[in-house]
C-alpha cells in the first residue's frame, strides 16, 4: 500500500511538471488564462516548502526544479513573467524585513517605505550622472559597484531604523504607528524637495540613468548566444533576487529560533511582562527596528538599478500600506505566510487587475453582447485596476472577520531549558 506521504509527492511532481510544460507551450502570453497558469506554477513553491506534511527531499527537488529551471525557462521566453517573478521577490523581503518589525516585535511600523527610499537613492545618487554633478571626480560609480553599495546600505539603512527607533521607544499602538507614518513622510518630502539650495535628490523630476550590475556580462552572453542582452539582464537581476531572498529567509529563521527573537515575541506578547522577565526594551527594539530597516535598504539598491529610475512617487505610504497587506494577509510572524502574502498581493496588483482591466476594455471595444447587454455601455471608470486600494481594504476585512491570523498562521513549537541555553 502506498503512504501518504508519498502519495502527496508523487502528486505534487506532477502537477509541477504538467503546469511547467503548459506554461512552456501553451500560456506563452500575458492573458488572464496565461496569468492563470503563471500563478500555477507558483503553487508548488508554497506546497513544497510545507516539510511537516511533504517529503523534505522531495520538497527541496520542487522548489530546485522551480526557482532555478522553470521560472528562468519561462521567463527567458517571456521577460514579463521574469520581471513579476523580480517583483515578487523584492515585495517578499521587503515584506519578511516589516515581519520582523510587526510580526516578531508587535511594532506597528506605517513608515517602512522609507528604508526603502534611502537604499534606492543612495544607489541612484552615487551611480547615475546626477551623481557626478553633485559629488565631483570618481562619480558615478560603475555598475559592478552595486554589490559593494548594498553592503553599505545595509548599515546606512539599519543606521536610519535605529534612529527612528530611538525617540519611538516609549510609544506603543496607535501613537507608534503615527509617528512612523510621519517619518515615512519626511522622508517622502525631503526626497521632493532636496533640489535646492543644493540639487541631492533632484526633486520631483527623480533620478535616471542609474547604472545596472553586470551589464558586460549580460552583453558577453547576448554575443555567445541568440538570445538578446536585455533578456540575460533580466535573469541576473532574477539570480539576485532568489540570492537575497534565500538570505532574508535564512536570517528570518535563524532570528525566530535565537534569543533575541523569543525576546521580540515577549515584547509583543505582554511589554511590561517582557521587562520583568529581564528582556532589554530599549535594545530589543532598537535592534527590530535595524534589522527590518536593513532589510528594506538593501531591496531599495536593488529597485534602483532594476528601474534605472527612481522619484518621491515611487515611496508614498501607499507602498508602506501595501507592504503591511501582505504580512497581515500572509500571517503575522509566519515567514511562509509573509512569501505567500507577498506573492498573492504583487501578482494581484501586476498582472490579475491589470489583465481583467484588459479584458474588460476589450469586450468594451468590440461590443460584445451577453444576455442583450452590450459591454459598450460598461462606464470607462470601472477597471479593476483603478480600484486596487478597495480590494487590498476588502480582502483585509475579510481577513480580519474569518482568518484574523492569516492564511497561514504563525506556530511556534515549545522549547526546553537545554534548547534555549544552546539558542542563547
Amino acid at each position: 500500500m502506498v503512504s501518504r506521504p508519498f502519495s502527496r509527492s508523487a502528486w505534487l511532481i506532477a502537477y509541477t511538471l504538467v503546469v511547467t510544460l503548459l506554461c512552456i507551450f501553451v500560456f506563452t502570453g500575458n492573458g488572464l488564462m496565461d496569468t492563470v497558469a503563471f500563478v500555477a506554477l507558483l503553487v508548488p513553491l508554497f506546497l513544497a516548502s510545507d516539510f511537516d506534511k511533504t517529503d523534505p527531499r522531495v520538497g527541496g527537488l520542487v522548489l530546485a526544479f522551480v526557482l532555478l529551471c522553470a521560472l528562468p525557462v519561462i521567463g527567458m521566453r517571456n521577460t514579463f513573467y521574469l520581471d513579476v517573478a523580480i517583483q515578487v521577490g523584492i515585495f517578499a523581503v521587503l515584506a519578511l524585513g516589516l515581519n520582523i518589525v510587526v510580526g516578531f516585535a508587535g511594532l506597528l511600523d506605517l513608515g517602512f517605505v522609507a528604508f526603502f527610499a534611502v537604499g534606492a537613492y543612495l544607489w541612484a545618487i552615487v551611480s547615475s550622472p546626477h551623481g557626478a554633478a553633485l559629488l565631483g571626480a570618481g562619480f558615478p560609480l560603475q555598475g559592478d559597484a552595486f554589490f559593494v553599495i548594498v553592503i553599505v546600505a545595509i548599515f546606512v539603512a539599519a543606521g536610519a531604523g535605529a534612529l527612528l527607533g530611538l525617540p519611538v521607544l516609549r510609544l506603543k499602538g496607535d501613537y507608534l504607528a503615527i509617528v512612523t507614518l510621519g517619518f515615512g513622510e519626511v522622508i517622502r518630502v525631503l526626497a521632493n524637495n532636496l533640489d535646492k539650495p543644493v540639487n541631492i535628490t533632484n526633486g520631483p523630476q527623480g533620478i535616471a540613468g542609474i547604472a545596472q550590475p553586470l551589464t558586460e556580462a549580460a552583453r558577453v552572453l547576448a554575443t555567445d548566444t541568440a538570445v538578446p542582452a536585455f533578456r540575460w539582464q533580466a535573469l541576473i537581476y532574477y539570480a539576485v533576487v532568489l540570492a537575497l531572498v534565500l538570505v532574508a529567509v535564512l536570517a528570518n529563521r535563524r532570528l525566530d529560533s535565537s534569543s533575541i527573537g523569543r525576546s521580540w515575541v515577549a515584547i509583543r506578547e505582554d511589554e511590561i511582562a517582557a521587562q520583568a522577565m529581564g528582556v532589554p526594551l530599549v535594545r530589543t527594539k532598537l535592534i527590530a527596528f535595524a534589522t527590518g530597516a536593513a532589510f528594506a535598504g538593501t531591496m531599495g539598491v536593488l529597485f534602483a538599478a532594476k528601474q534605472t529610475f527612481v522619484s518621491p512617487e515611487s515611496f508614498d505610504f501607499n507602498q508602506s500600506i501595501g507592504i503591511l497587506a501582505m504580512i497581515v494577509l500572509g500571517g503575522l510572524g509566519s515567514i511562509r505566510g509573509v512569501m505567500m502574502g507577498a506573492g498573492l498581493v504583487t501578482i494581484l496588483n501586476l498582472q490579475i487587475l491589470k489583465s481583467l482591466s484588459a479584458g474588460l476594455n476589450h469586450l468594451r471595444a468590440t461590443g460584445f453582447e451577453i444576455f442583450g447587454w452590450s459591454f459598450a455601455n460598461l462606464p470607462t471608470q470601472f477597471e479593476p485596476s483603478k480600484y486596487e486600494r478597495l480590494i487590498f481594504g476588502l480582502i483585509l476585512i475579510a481577513m480580519m472577520l474569518y482568518r484574523p491570523r492569516g492564511l497561514v498562521p504563525a506556530e511556534r513549537r515549545p522549547i526546553s531549558a537545554r534548547d534555549a541555553g544552546r539558542a542563547s
